[in-house]
């Protein structure tokens, strides 16, 4: 039997996921290092915060995807090219523009590239559940997420060195565009979805029948309730994870730095890989419920830190074992979200879901985290992150059969 890895259908997920993950960190932390070294006030580096706000509300132009198609490329592929060409053409024009000079034309500019990078993600989402065959979920939800991580270190940490030792700031934005341009050529090669399947009659039904269709379903809102607490336990750990290793296990920021770039990207390509391994041969349900435990355990390590002197060893242990366990879980959830959408409203149920994700991680963990840690201390609170991962096992559990019943559908 041929591995999923080699299906052109899989293998395009790499580069389309490269593609989608690249603009994020060039409209939010390697912006705000651009503003910061320019000498913008951090008044206006704080404001800069809301130019992703496009990636939270993009399911509420997501209709209009499943609805209407360019005549180019089929119903998805069409909007992933034509959002990739205005990407290289907007994020060349950021390195046109200096933020200490030019900050409002150079934050309105960003504004277009996150809503175009939302764009490309809500179309990117639908290929990515259209494309694929049922056993080639696991190997597609593993090198998508790997490909999207790659471009995250890209447009960051190697990003940050280019400006700082090499090209500048408006050329390495010049550069990034440029790979961005670059990623047209997957989106031109990559295979069209087998299975042709007709887009809602009007905009009234794509923006409705979504909903109608997967409420309709039995158990609709246990399985939204387990999308939103399957990481938590995890969202929670990770909210205040730099400050933690700063301020409560006392290394340095180069010191966090070199570890994550190395361990926390091996580690995540190693997650990535064996997470779609790993599911090919446990199923759907079984490798969530064990990447749900074993993300959950990985949060002992930051106790583990909590409790004793600074090793950077077991710092390095740690991260890599956080790294690899949340790789996992992130292949299967991703992999969840692609099977329970329906591919006549893909684009639209799969924008629903992934901001659903997000709640946990938003609202929940960003608000929270700081209060518990004050209150608890952090090894306590490390503890207490388990058992907040706890329900949305029993939860899994308990939709067991729906879940195995999505492993046996088409």
């Amino acid at each position: 039997m041929a591995s999923p890895y080699a299906s052109p259908r899989v293998l395009s997920l790499l580069a389309l996921g490269f593609a989608s993950g690249l603009p994020l960190a060039l409209t939010s932390g390697t912006l705000q290092a651009w503003a910061t070294v320019e000498d913008v006030s951090l008044t206006q580096i704080g404001f800069l915060t809301l130019v992703g706000s496009a990636y939270t509300l993009k399911f509420l132009w997501a209709p209009l995807i499943d609805r209407f198609a360019f005549p180019i490329l089929g119903r998805r592929r069409g909007w992933i090219l034509i959002s990739q060409l205005l990407l290289a053409l907007s994020i060349v024009g950021m390195g046109l523009l200096s933020p200490g000079t030019q900050l409002m034309p150079l934050a309105l500019l960003a504004v277009f590239v996150a809503f175009m990078s939302a764009t490309q993600d809500i179309a990117f989402d639908a290929y990515s559940t259209d494309v694929l065959h049922q056993d080639e979920r696991a190997a597609g939800a593993a090198l998508r997420v790997l490909g999207y991580r790659i471009a995250m270190l890209v447009s960051s940490g190697l990003a940050l060195i280019l400006a700082d030792k090499w090209l500048g700031w408006q050329y390495t934005y010049m550069l990034m565009g440029l790979l961005m341009a670059g990623c047209m050529v997957a989106t031109l090669m990559a295979p069209e979805p087998e299975l042709k399947v007709k887009p809602p009659r009007n905009l009234r039904d794509a923006v409705v029948e979504p909903f109608k269709e997967f409420f309709s379903r039995e158990g609709a809102l246990g399985l939204l309730l387990l999308i939103v607490l399957y990481k938590l336990g995890d969202a929670f750990a990770g909210a205040l994870s730099t400050t933690f290793l700063i301020r409560g296990a006392g290394f340095s920021v180069s010191e966090i730095g070199y570890i994550n770039k190395i361990f926390g990207l091996a580690s995540t390509i190693a997650g990535a890989l064996l997470g779609g391994s790993m599911m090919a041969r446990l199923g759907l349900y079984r490798a969530l419920m064990l990447f749900g435990i074993l993300q959950a355990v990985s949060n002992l390590g930051y106790w583990v830190l909590a409790v004793n002197p600074s090793e950077l060893w077991l710092m390095a242990v740690v991260v890599g074992l956080e790294n690899l366990c949340g790789g996992l879980g992130t292949v299967a959830s991703v992999a969840l979200l692609m099977a329970l959408c329906n591919r006549q409203f893909s684009a639209t149920q799969f924008a629903l879901l992934s901001a659903l994700a997000a709640v946990g991680r938003t609202y929940l963990a960003g608000p929270l985290t700081p209060f518990l840690v004050e209150n608890l201390g952090w090894p306590t609170f490390f503890l207490v992150t388990i058992a907040i991962a706890l329900p949305g096992l029993f939860l899994l559990r308990w939709r067991k059969q729906q879940i195995l019943a999505l492993d046996r559908t088409e």
